[in-house]
């Protein structure tokens, strides 16, 4: 047996399976605290299908705790970034195009300091130790919780940024430390944002890592816990402490990954409608297809592993008004107030439930609460989601060819079973918790983005040895050995640099290592 859960902004959904079947699955308002609304779901869980705690062989979670801390600018540690790259560099420094309230909110400082390397490994300038001595002793006056290192090309060579972590964590005992080569990827300001924001959450990462941990033992469980990542994949409680950017979309990610198992589909179009808008993003051999150009989270620009996903607020509270003669649906939205405020709940407020009852598409409710809304509206509204829908869909096709579409989420009630030009359109079972199927079925991933000199001939050894990388690091994280398998490899030949250089991304997942008691 697995739970998966994943908390939403509105519902915290949860499900308990056994192997590939759903047994059970839960709904439950999402709390302030996030923790509560986990134990609501689980008690649920419970009272529909009666266990046993120590059955249960891995706990998955798929968190917002973290993305919405960046948004609201609120429960950041006072965080440093030390970069790497003088005498270069110094035109842009770090934090320079950040929003005023979230370096604020995390009394953000910066400094620039000697070393880096070429993209060949090459050196920049060799470290300065009086330098970096004066740094270190500014971080201790500074009462700094949590430091990021960023230096020039550390994907290519880390040595520089491993070196000064050890002295950083040396010269001032207690502090995180995050470095950039292991959160982002080419490109040194958005690597060096990711970073940024990961240090500023590790204090609140530990915080509610223990907190979750807590929470479960305290109910009984004693199987591991798991986080879901952006990218549809898990990373133990330990991972997360340390990495808790990897934690961003794992909303999206999950419901992607939930809509390929309950469909049997590896590639096709994935809208997850939710209370207040629809995302939707393409699924390519099972697996959510990644953003490949800077991801803006909270204002700053960004190139850690998300998924490539355009939302529109069109959601099943979104609230419909005529105006001059024309409908509109959204952008705002009842959100979690729906039960209060829809007309099919007694409430006042016509929303696009109330359209999809009216209109016959959805039994939720009082139909006859809806009976007098104008059958035009109707149509009309039902019509613009829709058109809007699949347009989306549209715009996230790289090919002429129509993509099969997925349907998923408590909101998918309001879209038809017909959308443009798609070949079908699929509303599998258990759709409304797809999100947390996904969390509880993802596998375990490991990931090379850097830098190759592929040397003529060579080509294939090198294609080899970042397969062999990817693997030996899905394996490091928790992957079974004998289920590894390689589902992506990305070439980026790179003609401004010397030596054939070659940008090599791939990617390994496998099963989650589940030893026997």
């Amino acid at each position: 047996m697995r739970i998966g859960i994943d908390v939403g902004g509105t519902n915290t959904d949860a499900v308990l399976l056994d192997s590939a079947a759903v047994l059970a699955e839960s709904k439950a308002t999402t709390s302030a605290d996030v923790t509560s609304g986990i134990v609501d779901a689980i008690d649920d869980l419970q009272r529909q299908h009666p266990f046993e705690p120590s059955r249960v062989r891995a706990v998955m979670i798929g968190t917002t705790h973290f993305i919405n801390a960046i948004v609201e600018a609120n429960r950041l540690c006072s965080t440093a970034v030390i970069r790497l790259g003088l005498p270069a560099t110094a035109a842009l420094p770090p934090l320079v195009d950040w929003p005023e309230r979230l370096v604020t909110a995390m009394n953000g400082t910066a400094y620039v300091c000697h070393g880096g390397h070429e993209f060949d490994g090459s050196l920049i300038a060799p470290l300065d130790r009086a330098e970096l001595d004066a740094v270190t002793r500014q971080l201790a006056d500074h009462d700094v919780r949590s430091v990021a290192i960023s230096s020039v090309f550390s994907p290519v060579n880390a040595e520089m940024e491993r070196e000064v972590a050890s002295l950083v964590a040396d010269r001032v005992p207690g502090v995180h430390v995050s470095m950039s080569h292991e959160i982002g990827r080419m490109g040194l300001l958005e690597r060096e944002n990711a970073t940024i924001i990961n240090a500023s959450l590790r204090e609140l990462a530990d915080h509610v890592c223990t907190g979750l941990a807590s929470t479960l033992a305290e109910a009984g469980f004693h199987a591991p816990l798991y986080l879901s990542q952006n990218d549809g994949t898990l990373m133990d409680v330990d991972f997360a402490r340390k990495y808790p950017v990897a934690t961003f979309a794992s909303g999206p990610t999950n419901s992607m990954r939930g809509a390929a198992f309950l469909s049997g589909l590896d590639t096709c179009a994935v809208v997850d409608v939710g209370g207040t808008s629809s995302d939707v993003g393409i699924l390519q051999s099972g697996f959510p297809r990644e953003a490949t150009s800077e991801v803006d989270v909270g204002g700053v620009r960004t190139n850690f592993r998300m998924p490539d996903v355009l939302s529109i607020g069109i959601g099943g509270g979104s609230r419909v008004r005529t105006e001059n003669g024309r409908v509109t649906v959204g952008p705002d939205s009842v959100g979690y107030r729906i039960r209060e405020e829809a007309l099919v709940f007694g409430g006042r407020t016509t929303t696009a439930t109330d359209l999809a009852v009216a209109g016959g598409m959805a039994t939720v409710g009082d139909p006859d609460a809806v009976r007098h809304v104008d059958d035009a509206t109707v149509r009309e509204g039902l019509a613009l989601m829709a058109d809007e829908v699949a347009g989306l869909v549209d715009r996230m096709r790289t090919s002429p060819a129509p993509l099969p579409v997925v349907l998923v989420g408590g909101g998918s009630i309001i879209l038809p079973d017909e959308l443009g030009d798609a070949p079908k359109v699929l509303r599998p079972d258990h759709y409304s918790v797809a999100n947390a199927i996904g969390a509880a079925i993802a596998q375990i991933g490991g990931e090379v983005d850097r830098i190759f000199a592929v040397d003529q001939g060579r080509r294939d050894a090198v294609l080899d040895e970042a397969k062999q990388e990817a693997a030996d690091s899905a394996v490091a994280a928790g992957a079974e050995p004998g289920t590894v398998e390689i589902v992506e490899v990305e070439e980026f030949p790179i003609a401004y640099l010397p030596g054939n250089a070659t940008r090599i991304r791939v990617k390994a997942v496998g099963d989650l290592s589940l030893q026997d008691d």
